[in-house]
Protein backbone atom coordinates (compact mmCIF):
# COMPACT_ATOMS: atom_id res chain seq x y z
CA UNK A 1 0.00 0.00 0.00
CA UNK A 2 1.15 3.55 -1.00
CA UNK A 3 2.11 5.80 1.71
CA UNK A 4 2.70 9.79 1.60
CA UNK A 5 4.26 11.86 3.87
CA UNK A 6 4.39 15.56 3.53
CA UNK A 7 7.07 18.29 4.35
CA UNK A 8 7.88 21.67 3.93
CA UNK A 9 5.82 23.81 5.59
CA UNK A 10 6.34 26.57 7.81
CA UNK A 11 5.71 30.38 8.18
CA UNK A 12 6.43 32.76 5.22
CA UNK A 13 5.39 36.57 4.53
CA UNK A 14 2.95 37.47 2.19
CA UNK A 15 4.79 37.49 -1.49
CA UNK A 16 7.31 34.78 -0.37
CA UNK A 17 8.00 31.40 -1.51
CA UNK A 18 7.46 27.80 -0.13
CA UNK A 19 8.26 24.48 -1.65
CA UNK A 20 6.08 21.64 -0.29
CA UNK A 21 7.60 17.67 -0.86
CA UNK A 22 5.14 14.69 -0.57
CA UNK A 23 7.10 11.57 -0.41
CA UNK A 24 5.41 8.27 -1.60
CA UNK A 25 6.52 5.07 0.04
CA UNK A 26 5.46 2.07 -2.36
CA UNK A 27 4.58 1.87 -6.07
CA UNK A 28 3.61 4.12 -7.84
CA UNK A 29 1.24 2.81 -11.21
CA UNK A 30 0.95 4.76 -14.43
CA UNK A 31 -2.90 5.20 -13.70
CA UNK A 32 -2.06 6.82 -10.60
CA UNK A 33 -1.82 10.64 -9.60
CA UNK A 34 -0.91 12.53 -6.80
CA UNK A 35 -3.10 16.10 -5.69
CA UNK A 36 -2.62 18.37 -3.20
CA UNK A 37 -5.46 19.47 -1.35
CA UNK A 38 -5.79 22.21 1.55
CA UNK A 39 -8.30 22.88 4.12
CA UNK A 40 -8.06 26.13 6.58
CA UNK A 41 -10.05 26.32 9.59
CA UNK A 42 -13.59 26.51 9.26
CA UNK A 43 -13.53 26.17 5.79
CA UNK A 44 -14.00 23.07 3.34
CA UNK A 45 -11.27 20.87 1.84
CA UNK A 46 -10.09 22.54 -1.54
CA UNK A 47 -8.70 20.55 -4.21
CA UNK A 48 -5.00 22.74 -5.75
CA UNK A 49 -3.23 21.04 -7.56
CA UNK A 50 -2.90 17.45 -8.96
CA UNK A 51 -0.35 16.07 -11.55
CA UNK A 52 -0.24 12.39 -13.15
CA UNK A 53 2.71 10.15 -12.40
CA UNK A 54 2.46 8.70 -15.97
CA UNK A 55 3.12 11.83 -18.64
CA UNK A 56 3.10 14.39 -15.56
CA UNK A 57 0.10 16.43 -17.08
CA UNK A 58 -0.92 18.97 -14.56
CA UNK A 59 -4.02 20.27 -12.88
CA UNK A 60 -4.66 23.36 -11.06
CA UNK A 61 -7.56 25.47 -9.22
CA UNK A 62 -7.71 29.10 -10.68
CA UNK A 63 -6.75 31.04 -7.53
CA UNK A 64 -2.93 29.70 -8.02
CA UNK A 65 -2.64 29.67 -11.36
CA UNK A 66 0.39 31.55 -12.18
CA UNK A 67 1.78 31.38 -8.58
CA UNK A 68 1.84 27.59 -7.60
CA UNK A 69 3.57 24.40 -9.39
CA UNK A 70 2.98 21.10 -9.45
CA UNK A 71 5.70 18.86 -10.51
CA UNK A 72 6.97 14.89 -9.61
CA UNK A 73 9.95 13.47 -9.74
CA UNK A 74 9.81 10.11 -10.53
CA UNK A 75 13.63 8.47 -9.69
CA UNK A 76 12.70 10.14 -6.34
CA UNK A 77 9.29 9.09 -6.02
CA UNK A 78 8.01 12.58 -4.52
CA UNK A 79 5.55 14.86 -5.71
CA UNK A 80 6.51 18.93 -5.34
CA UNK A 81 4.14 21.84 -4.95
CA UNK A 82 6.01 25.30 -5.71
CA UNK A 83 4.40 28.04 -4.30
CA UNK A 84 5.54 31.49 -4.90
CA UNK A 85 3.81 35.12 -4.07
CA UNK A 86 1.84 33.97 -1.32
CA UNK A 87 -1.03 35.46 0.15
CA UNK A 88 -2.65 35.10 3.10
CA UNK A 89 -5.66 33.61 1.71
CA UNK A 90 -2.86 30.77 1.09
CA UNK A 91 -3.05 29.77 4.69
CA UNK A 92 -4.39 26.20 5.44
CA UNK A 93 -3.15 22.52 5.88
CA UNK A 94 -1.91 21.23 3.12
CA UNK A 95 -1.85 17.70 2.02
CA UNK A 96 -1.32 15.33 -0.60
CA UNK A 97 -3.83 12.10 -1.54
CA UNK A 98 -3.31 9.12 -4.36
CA UNK A 99 -5.43 9.55 -7.07
CA UNK A 100 -7.02 6.77 -9.51
CA UNK A 101 -7.23 8.48 -12.85
CA UNK A 102 -9.75 7.03 -14.87
CA UNK A 103 -9.77 9.12 -18.81
CA UNK A 104 -10.36 12.50 -17.79
CA UNK A 105 -11.66 11.65 -13.87
CA UNK A 106 -9.52 11.57 -10.84
CA UNK A 107 -10.54 9.25 -7.72
CA UNK A 108 -8.97 10.42 -4.83
CA UNK A 109 -8.37 7.57 -2.98
CA UNK A 110 -9.70 8.17 1.04
CA UNK A 111 -7.09 6.57 2.68
CA UNK A 112 -4.01 7.39 0.98
CA UNK A 113 -3.35 10.95 2.33
CA UNK A 114 -0.71 12.41 4.16
CA UNK A 115 -1.11 14.05 7.78
CA UNK A 116 -0.96 17.00 6.67
CA UNK A 117 1.86 20.19 6.89
CA UNK A 118 0.92 23.86 7.92
CA UNK A 119 1.33 26.93 6.10
CA UNK A 120 1.02 30.38 7.17
CA UNK A 121 1.20 33.45 5.45
CA UNK A 122 1.49 36.54 7.86
CA UNK A 123 0.30 39.86 5.74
Amino acid sequence: QVQLVESGGGLVQAGGSLRLSCAASGRLMSSNGVGWFRQAPGKDREFVAAVSWSGGKTHYTDSVKGRFTISRDTAKNTVYLQMNSLKSADTAVYYCQLGQIYGSAWDWQPGIRGQGTQVTVSS
